[in-house]
């Protein structure tokens, strides 16, 4: 497929996806095209949806620390840190379920391919087992989505060369729904892992609608990460319902303890 069939044929899945949003939009709630799934179970089924994240530039090695520790003692999914720290986490964890997630092209996206893959295969070697990768978003809102997919697809094929699996970060709150379609269309074309909403740098986070939206658009053969802002159980629920398979938080410990009924007052602070 030459550029020009690829962009004809995302847009034109962008523009259906749309249309089908649309056309069951009256009643949905704003949840439309995500499973029905409201979580109840426990607080160790909830905690294996979350990856528990630290990525603020002011961390310290002895946050990463806490963060670790913190993951084994809940069972998270995954610890999401920088890639300086994979090192540090990877020792930490090893051995156990929780696994190492890191991010690539992190927060803007607008790095080259090869910077990409260089952050990527490094984190690989030291034990990152999940990259987070931002896609090119100017690139995406420009209409090159040859770019986009072959940035994708790169990190793809070493991630899966690696046992790893790659999420795909499209920054929903800097693109119209359009581009939020062909976004996650590009990405399962690239054969990524999951799409994910946000970096929690943007100016907005995850909503359900765009999470509906992804859910729609990648089908049940890809996973949908939602990230920023989600803190409480109510908003753990809200994203799961709407289509997620993945969470990502810093205030994981807070939506665990909300589930499993310890009282805010006595809740341990993330």
């Amino acid at each position: 497929m030459d550029t020009e069939e690829l962009n004809q044929l995302a847009a034109r899945i962008g523009e259906e996806i749309i249309a089908l949003m649309a056309r069951s939009a009256p009643g949905c709630g704003g949840t439309c095209g995500g499973s029905a799934k409201i979580v109840t179970g426990n607080d160790q089924s909830i905690a294996r949806l979350i990856d528990h994240t630290l990525l603020k530039p002011e961390a310290t090695r002895d946050d990463i620390l806490r963060v670790c520790g913190e993951a084994l003692q809940y069972a998270f999914a995954a610890v999401c840190v920088n890639p300086y720290w994979v090192p540090l986490a990877a020792s930490e964890l090893r051995g156990s379920a929780v696994k190492v997630c890191t991010v690539a092209g992190f927060p803007l996206g607008a790095t080259s391919t090869e910077s990409k893959m260089a952050e990527t295969a490094a984190s690989l070697r030291v034990g990152a087992q999940e990259i987070d990768m931002v896609i090119n978003v100017g690139a995406l809102r420009s209409g090159d989505f040859d770019t986009v997919k072959r940035d994708i697809q790169a990190l793809a094929v070493a991630c899966h060369e690696a046992g790893a699996i790659l999420k795909v970060i499209l920054e929903t709150a800097l693109l119209d729904d359009k581009q939020k379609a062909v976004g996650c269309t590009l990405a399962r074309m690239a054969r990524a892992d999951f799409v994910k909403t946000s970096t929690g740098f943007g100016p907005a986070g995850a909503t359900a609608h765009d999470v509906a939206l992804m859910r729609q658009v990648v089908g049940q053969e890809m996973g949908v990460k939602a990230a920023g802002g989600i803190r409480t159980l109510e908003d753990f629920r809200t994203m799961v319902a709407a289509g997620a398979t993945r969470i990502g938080a810093s205030s994981s410990i807070a939506i665990v303890e909300a589930a499993s009924g310890v009282p805010s007052s006595l809740r341990k602070s993330s």
